[in-house]
């Protein structure tokens, strides 16, 4: 990875750092690995990541694309830092909200209390909203338990905090609004009540650990599919679909999420 003159005892330190190869070129072999962990492709988007990944390498001075996929390989710590930076999070409260009804229509007519798996979660705003969706339709909290993961350990910990913005409320009502958050100086704070209703956790859906995650009624995984590739896409479809408790109810993927 580094190139050092060939008398190496009599070059200085400082020297030796300033001989040090940079290559930034390649970044096949980082877009794959990560694909084959994550399940996100960058194909379409390979000069995107390359300066996502040359800013990445420098801040955390590793001098080549090579290094760093050594470095993740082995560094649990570090390939958790580069998934939290390539993947993004970006959504809203009641987003696609005819989807979420339908859900809401189907916990009504059950005659037992329901498991809820949201899967990406993001920053939260999705399994709040099913929450709060439901209690506003009359639903006990008390009938639903609501689990909500994401491969990205910073969006988990947004979503444990539970602030948001006004463009991430942007959505609801001034009445849901003020039922539900504590509103402070253009921050939305999400009231104690409401967080209870949802569990976070940080999960790889490719892990051969994860199905340890248990069995759920109904499962939200809406915009996740769109970074796969076909045959990826398929490959987390069945794996969201063999979480069902029971196979009559239908996974609910976004309406971007085409396979």
């Amino acid at each position: 990875m580094f190139s050092f003159l060939k008398k190496k005892k009599n070059v200085p330190q400082e020297e030796q750092k300033s001989v040090q190869h940079v290559d930034y070129e390649d970044v096949t072999d980082l877009a794959n690995y990560f694909q084959k962990e994550t399940g996100v492709t960058f194909e379409k988007q390979k000069s995107i990541l390359k300066n996502k990944l040359m800013t990445f390498c420098k801040q955390r001075e590793l001098a080549s694309f090579g290094e760093l996929l050594k470095r993740v390989d082995s560094d649990e710590h570090l390939k958790q830092e580069l998934i939290d930076y390539l993947t993004t999070n970006e959504t809203f409260f009641y987003r696609e909200l005819k989807q979420i009804h339908e859900l809401v229509i189907l916990v009504q007519k059950s005659l037992q209390n329901v498991d809820i798996l949201c899967a990406p979660s993001a920053t939260g705003e999705e399994p709040y909203s099913i929450a709060i969706a439901l209690l506003e339709a009359g639903v006990s909290s008390t009938k639903f338990s609501i689990v909500g993961i994401d491969i990205n350990s910073d969006a988990i910990k947004k979503a444990q905090a539970a602030v948001y913005r006004q463009r991430n409320v942007r959505n609801l009502s001034d009445e849901v609004i003020a039922k539900y958050f504590h509103e402070n100086n253009g921050s939305y704070s999400l009231k104690s009540s409401i967080k209870s209703l949802v569990t976070f956790r940080v999960e790889n859906l490719f892990d051969a650990s994860f199905k340890h995650i248990g069995k759920f009624d109904f499962i939200f995984s809406r915009n996740m599919l769109i970074y796969f590739d076909k045959e990826t896409k398929i490959k987390a479809k069945e794996i969201l679909e063999s979480l069902r408790k029971e196979d009559k109810h239908p996974v609910f993927f976004g309406h971007a999420d085409l396979f």
